[in-house]
């Protein structure tokens, strides 16, 4: 395709002959009503001039009869240089007085108004000029003619003619060089983006499109698709990242799964031996199920798979119904579980995958809030701040490294280098796919000592209706160490 039938097939072209047309057809309905207009006036002062002119002759005609009426004829069409016409004849058409001549003959047989050729007495024109002319009968039978030269209007119909075609061609000349302008700037900004799109697609997730800084639609468009390769990036990275991970991760415990059903094989010679056997490979496939369930659950919240069964939930009951579910585990443990949520606070959300993230979050707390050198304390709560809905989970463990806590979130991340605790990393992975996916946030905080981490949820709105006040705590209600 050429450049040229490149340009012409543009939207911006396109939609540029329309406005064209748009803007032509106003143009000629505006010169179109001016020119009405204009012939309105011009016809009403050429009315109010021969009416002005018969009022003065009829009274001159009143006070002196045929002959005054003559004489001021006379008088008139000597004098008369602006265009004024009279001519007065008798009953059989003999003329009397006047200043025109080489009427058509039935012209003055019938009163009224009407438009005439004439010509100027003395003057031998091939083309009369034409006219604006009242007859009139008088007693006698004598005939009165009164007009007007219309020269002036048949040179305003020029004059306007003229600008009607000056004007179109104009308003056509302008309008497709303002279009073949506009496309060629237009094509130009796409040309940049389909080249940079096609490098991306070639693999070069790098490449983002230009901004101009115009806040343009194209500018709005650019920064939309922008955001986009950077979030389509991001999930890039994680895949790999992920990939990566899953190798490392589930490298040890396949291959531990595979040593032992080895040496079940080679040294179990009882009923016994091959029951451990086959306990500590079951144990060890348990652990790899809860990693792909953790991964499956983190895909899902990320691909928005969970916003089908949003509903009306309470964070203080899931709150509740996970520490109830943990307080075996901490008393086996010697760890002390606080539960703080007396107040109802509704959440629009997902009921399986909130209650998924606090049981992650309070079984990573015991986890590190039992170890040596740890408060053997953990925390959970909920409460309502505004509009928003905070579950809050902190124990007296080690912490995070004000550092390390962006990093913390990833998957597969322990900062556990030993790995000498339970655990994949995926835990705070979850919770904080889930907290996108109900527009939420997740944040880790210094629990001075330990780690304080922040689930926030919008409210419902319907509980809005009220003040946003913070509503505060009340002392413990329970303690499971009890």
């Amino acid at each position: 395709m050429t450049a040229l039938g490149k340009l012409l097939r543009t939207t911006a072209f396109k939609l540029a002959l329309a406005y064209l047309a748009v803007f032509a057809a106003l143009s000629m309905v505006v010169l179109a009503y001016v020119s009405w207009h204009a012939n309105a006036l011009i016809a009403g002062q050429l009315d109010a001039t021969v009416n002005a002119e018969i009022t003065g002759l009829a009274e001159q005609y009143r006070q002196g009869g045929v002959r005054k009426l003559v004489a001021v004829v006379d008088e008139r069409s000597n004098r008369a240089s602006n265009g004024s016409i009279y001519l007065l004849t008798t009953f059989n058409g003999d003329p009397l007085a006047g200043n025109i001549s080489g009427l058509p003959g039935a012209s003055l047989a019938e009163p009224g108004e009407r438009e005439l050729p004439y010509q100027l007495s003395g003057q031998d024109k091939a083309a009369p000029y034409p006219a604006v002319v009242r007859v009139f009968l008088l007693p006698g039978g004598y005939r009165l003619l009164v007009g007007r030269d219309t020269e002036e209007r048949e040179r305003l119909k020029g004059v306007i003619a003229n600008a009607v075609q000056w004007s179109l061609a104009l308003v056509v000349v302008l309008g497709l060089a303002g279009g073949v302008f506009v496309a060629k700037r237009v094509l130009k900004r796409l040309d940049a983006m389909t080249e940079t799109s096609r490098s991306i697609m070639a693999g070069d997730l790098s490449g983002r499109l230009a901004v101009t800084g115009s806040g343009d639609e194209f500018d709005r468009l650019a920064e939309a698709v922008n955001a986009m390769l950077e979030r389509i990036n991001e999930l890039m990275a994680g895949l790999k990242e992920v990939s990566d991970n899953i190798a490392h991760d589930l490298k040890t415990p396949l291959t531990r799964l595979r040593n032992r059903a080895e040496a079940a094989l080679r040294d179990a010679r009882t009923e016994e031996d091959w029951q451990a056997s086959i306990e500590q490979i079951i144990a060890e496939s348990d652990g790899m199920i809860r990693i792909f369930n953790a991964l499956l659950l983190i895909a899902r919240a990320e691909s928005g798979g969970g916003r089908d069964q949003l509903a009306e939930l309470d964070v203080a009951e899931v709150v509740r119904g996970v520490a109830e579910l943990y307080e075996p585990l901490a008393e086996e443990r010697g760890a002390i579980l606080k539960v703080m949520a007396p107040v109802s606070v509704r959440v629009l959300g997902n009921r399986e995958l909130i209650g998924q993230v606090v049981a992650n979050l309070v079984e990573n707390a015991l986890n590190y809030a039992t170890g040596e050198g740890s408060g053997n304390e953990v925390t959970v709560s909920s409460e309502a701040d505004g509009s928003s809905a905070r579950i809050v989970v902190a124990d007296r463990g080690p912490g995070i490294p004000e550092a390390d806590r962006a990093r913390a979130v990833e998957r597969f991340v322990r900062l556990d280098t030993s790995r000498s605790r339970p655990g994949s990393g995926l835990g705070l992975a979850l919770a904080n796919a889930v907290a996108r996916l109900h527009g939420g946030e997740l944040a880790l905080g210094d629990n001075a000592p330990g780690l304080k981490v922040t689930l926030t949820l919008p409210r419902v709105a319907a509980q809005l209706a009220g003040p946003p006040e913070r509503i505060k705590l009340p002392p413990p209600e329970r303690d499971a160490a009890e």
